[in-house]
């Protein structure tokens, strides 16, 4: 059985801490794992910033629930699962997921989670599994499952060369250049089609 795995956020929705960066001109915030290899260096800065400012999680989701899909996202999911499976895999947190998922027709989740303080602040985050996305990919495939993945960013290229096959989506030129063993495409057209042939289409 062959099925797909992809990022959620700048693939599918768009960059939430970016959106919340515009909302509050917290311009610190937008930088995001497309910027940052360290996931545990970025969130730590994401933490102390929202400390030091005094945001808690309701402002975070208020910004989230006036969020849409990616032009072309939902179709592009709705023609997707008309022809194999979908797992999300991102290093977002269910919290933040939640309010876009019903957008999105309700796909698989593998995501994190926040740890909250008894104010409502964000004190600290608590991973699904370390290296989440690439050993999701190896337990599918030990189920004897063939996985194509996509995604944008730093913390996506394990997952992308763990599967047995994938492309980059939208990602930024810095990360495509540092990485000429992975293909990349920029139009749902052009993943589907990636796609297709993968399955056999």
């Amino acid at each position: 059985m062959r099925l797909v795995c992809l990022d959620l956020e700048g693939v599918l929705i768009p960059e939430i801490w970016i959106a919340f960066a515009q909302a509050t001109g917290l311009s610190a915030l937008r930088r995001t794992t497309r910027d940052e290899p360290d996931y545990d260096a970025l969130m730590r800065f994401r933490i102390a910033v929202l400390k030091e400012e005094g945001f808690k999680l309701k402002d975070i989701t208020q910004v989230i629930r006036t969020l849409e899909p990616l032009e072309g996202a939902v179709q592009f999911i709705k023609s997707l699962r008309e022809k194999t499976e979908l797992i999300i895999l991102s290093d977002t947190y269910e919290e933040f997921a939640r309010p876009l998922m019903a957008a999105l027709g309700y796909p698989t989740l593998f995501c994190n989670s926040l740890v909250l303080a008894p104010d409502g602040s964000i004190s600290n985050y608590r991973l699904r599994q370390k290296d989440g996305k690439r050993q999701a990919v190896k337990a599918l495939q030990s189920l004897n499952m063939e996985i194509f993945a996509a995604g944008d960013s730093f913390n996506d290229l394990a997952m992308i060369r763990e599967a047995d096959a994938g492309c980059l989506f939208r990602a930024p030129q810095a990360i495509r250049e540092s990485c000429p063993d992975i293909p990349w495409v920029d139009h749902y057209d052009a993943l589907l089609a990636r796609i297709e042939a993968f399955i056999g289409l």
